[in-house]
Parts: C-alpha cells; sequence; structure tokens
C-alpha cells in the first residue's frame, strides 16, 4: 500500500496530494470508515487519519452517529456536502432557469424566471433580482455561495465576457462573469449554452462513458458541443461547434424554423407520433436540416454518438428515428443518436457541474475527471458577420 507521508522537501505538495485522495473516496460517497478510506485511497491509515483529523477541524468532514450493533462500533466520516452551495443559470432570451446545488452536485432547488428582453440593463437587473430572490427564497447564506455559472447562447470568451450572440445582442461585449461574482461575493463563470449542455450529457445524461461525442442543443435556436479524447472541446476564442454560422446549412433557415416557431409544436410532434401524413413530413424536413449540420461535424471528427438536448429532445424517437435516416445517408460511419433524458435542464445541469469543477480545483486542488476544460489560449479575432442571423430576433 501507498504511504505519501507528509515529509522530505514537498510538504505542501504532498498534502494536496493526500486532501486530495481522501476526498475522492468521500465525495457523493456513504460515509467509510479510516480503514475503508485507507484502501480506497491507497494511503496509509496513519495518514488518513491525520487527513481527516484536519479535514474535520476545517469543517468539510465530520464523523457520522455510529451504526448500532455489537461491540464497538468503527467511526465513519463523510464529507459535507451542505457546507456550499453553487448556482447554475440558463440564460434564455426572455427567461432563466436556474438550479441551485450543493457540492456534491445534489440538485436542491429549481426556478423558472422571466427576464425582460431588448434592454441591457434591464434584463441585467431582472436576472440579478431573479437570481438573488431563489437563493434567499431557499435559506442559502450568501457566505455558503462558491460560485455561478451561466449558460448563454453565445460566443464567450475566456474571461467570461460575451463576445458576440445573435439572440442576445444587447449582451454583446458584456463582463457578465464579472456582474455575476458581485452578486454573491462569490466566482463566476459564463459558458456557451450548448456547451454545458455537452458537459451535462457528459456528466449525468445521454454521454456517461463516452470520449467522443457530439451534443445539438435544439429548442429555440439549434448549437452544438463537442466532446473529443473526454473533454469539451471549445476550439478558438470558444466558437467550436457554431456550425450555425454557415447559411447553406440551413440551421437558421425555413425548414427547422416552420417547426421550431410552430405555435404548437408539442401538438405537431404528437400528430406525428400518430402517423399524420402531414406532421411526419414537417418533423422530417427539421430532422434533414438537422442531420446536415449534424454530418459536417460527424464527418470531421468521426465521432461515436450524437445526442440531441434541448426541448426537441423530449421529442423521442418520433424525432430520433429520421435523423438517423438521413444520418445514415450522410455519413461513412453513421454515430448513435441518442435523446437527451435531461430535457429543458441540461444547460442549467451543465452549469452546476462547470461550477463544481471550478469550485473542487479552487479549494481542494481537485479534478473530478469530468470534460470541463482549462482555458489559457489566447484569443483569434472575431469575424461577426459571419454569424448574422437572417431572421430578427425574437
Amino acid at each position: 500500500m501507498q504511504s505519501n507521508q507528509l515529509t522530505g522537501g514537498e510538504p505542501a505538495l504532498l498534502r494536496r496530494l493526500n486532501v486530495q485522495a481522501v476526498l475522492r473516496v468521500l465525495r457523493g460517497a456513504e460515509p467509510a470508515t479510516l480503514t475503508q478510506i485507507s484502501h480506497a485511497a491507497t494511503l496509509s491509515r496513519q495518514t488518513v487519519d491525520a487527513v481527516i483529523t484536519e479535514l474535520t477541524r476545517e469543517g468539510w468532514i465530520e464523523e457520522t452517529p455510529p451504526e448500532a450493533g455489537l461491540g464497538r462500533p468503527a467511526r465513519r466520516y463523510r464529507f459535507r456536502a451542505e457546507v456550499g452551495h453553487v448556482l447554475g443559470i440558463d440564460v434564455g432570451v426572455d427567461r432563466a432557469l436556474m438550479l441551485l446545488s450543493d457540492l456534491d452536485g445534489t440538485v436542491l432547488a429549481r426556478r423558472d424566471s422571466s427576464l425582460r428582453a431588448g434592454d441591457r440593463e434591464e434584463r441585467l437587473q431582472d436576472l440579478h433580482e431573479a437570481a438573488s430572490a431563489f437563493v434567499d427564497d431557499a435559506g442559502v447564506p450568501r457566505r455558503r455561495m462558491y460560485a455561478v455559472a451561466l449558460g448563454m447562447p453565445a460566443i464567450i470568451d475566456d474571461s467570461g465576457r460575451v463576445r458576440l450572440s445573435t439572440p442576445i445582442p444587447e449582451w454583446n461585449d458584456l463582463d457578465l462573469a464579472a456582474e455575476a461574482s458581485a452578486w454573491f461575493d462569490c466566482p463566476a463563470f459564463v459558458e456557451n449554452d450548448a456547451n454545458l449542455a455537452t458537459v451535462a450529457e457528459h456528466w449525468i445524461g445521454a454521454a456517461q462513458g463516452s470520449d467522443d461525442v457530439i451534443c445539438i442543443l435544439s429548442g429555440n435556436r439549434s448549437g452544438a458541443g463537442m466532446i473529443l479524447a473526454g473533454r469539451l472541446h471549445r476550439g478558438q476564442g470558444g466558437a467550436a461547434g457554431e456550425i450555425g454560422a454557415l447559411a447553406i446549412l440551413g440551421w437558421l433557415g425555413e425548414e427547422m424554423a416552420e417547426l421550431r416557431e410552430d405555435v404548437d409544436v408539442a401538438a405537431v410532434i404528437a400528430a406525428a407520433g400518430t402517423g399524420q401524413p402531414e406532421a411526419l413530413e414537417r418533423v422530417d424536413r427539421f430532422a434533414r436540416t438537422l442531420a446536415q449540420g449534424a454530418a459536417a461535424m460527424i464527418l470531421t471528427v468521426n465521432p461515436g454518438l450524437v445526442v440531441v438536448a434541448g426541448g426537441f429532445s423530449r421529442a423521442g424517437d418520433t424525432l430520433a428515428d429520421p435523423l438517423r435516416h438521413h444520418l445514415d445517408e450522410l455519413c461513412l460511419y453513421p454515430p448513435e443518436v441518442a435523446m437527451s433524458p435531461l430535457g429543458v435542464d441540461g444547460v442549467a445541469l451543465g452549469a452546476v457541474r462547470f461550477a463544481l469543477e471550478r469550485v473542487d480545483a479552487e479549494l481542494f486542488g481537485l479534478h473530478r475527471g469530468g470534460a470541463v476544460s482549462d482555458r489559457r489560449r489566447p484569443e483569434p479575432q472575431l469575424n461577426a458577420a459571419a454569424y448574422k442571423d437572417p431572421r430578427p430576433a425574437p
């Protein structure tokens, strides 16, 4: 058994490694004894005892009540996930979906709030007030807010500034991370909504265990995120997956808008599910156009899985079957197609995961092995003209 004792010339590094090893065992798990932690972390019992003592003193670990039984029960310890919280927010054109989570990723509260559209400051004020009221109503003290992460339909730079958003143009060049950080006096992070949906699918959705996946976020608009070799691929300046900028593929055209903008999309999907010919044809046109953009990415990176997330994921096989058919026609190696089980919560769940990754890295130097990527690339120049939406923003 390995024994990472705090000796020699690098005690701070060894301490951090020991803390990380113990936390990996306890995070999201049942209470464990010193012996169980020692075996799972491959550390000596003496080392684990020292780490547990330190983490208990700092408030991260606590001893649980003993189990009933004969003899003297072994002491058991658990990670106190309730001592901190993160907030994940999916920012849309006129609504914001918010999820509050503890430090183990357990969602404790959910709220959908409306936002005023069309004015930079009014929308920002609405979001601030909605987020503050949500946290206060959940009974979470501000000092226990450890991070906020927001997703929105935009290209986001490494600092959390909105570089370009067609649906929310009034927020272009807004340092949204700095604004959100001031709300709860904690770190804030901003990411493209399709990227966060992809992170959520890799975490607890249809892409668990998949190292190469394309996630298509399809609702009021369609976007895409990619995980390659197990990591979120952002590309230069965070613009990877912006396949909708290529107008010839039709993601912003009439064939997708015809179904997306119907006053009762659910009714059309339901009719197609029962075999109604006109509804089937409309869904097929949508699927064919969606497949054109997906195929362009599939032929480039050759993933094993495509996940459809967002509002249209609720269409199930009514959309998945024609999408598979068109991808079979377009791709050399057609991937598996799955519909997200996360529904409309995917972006906000991805934001929760994104925030948790940052909290773990900051507090403990701990990386969960998820898809979230580091951001250390120089920002390239952005050709905003290539992202012009031919339709007016809703």
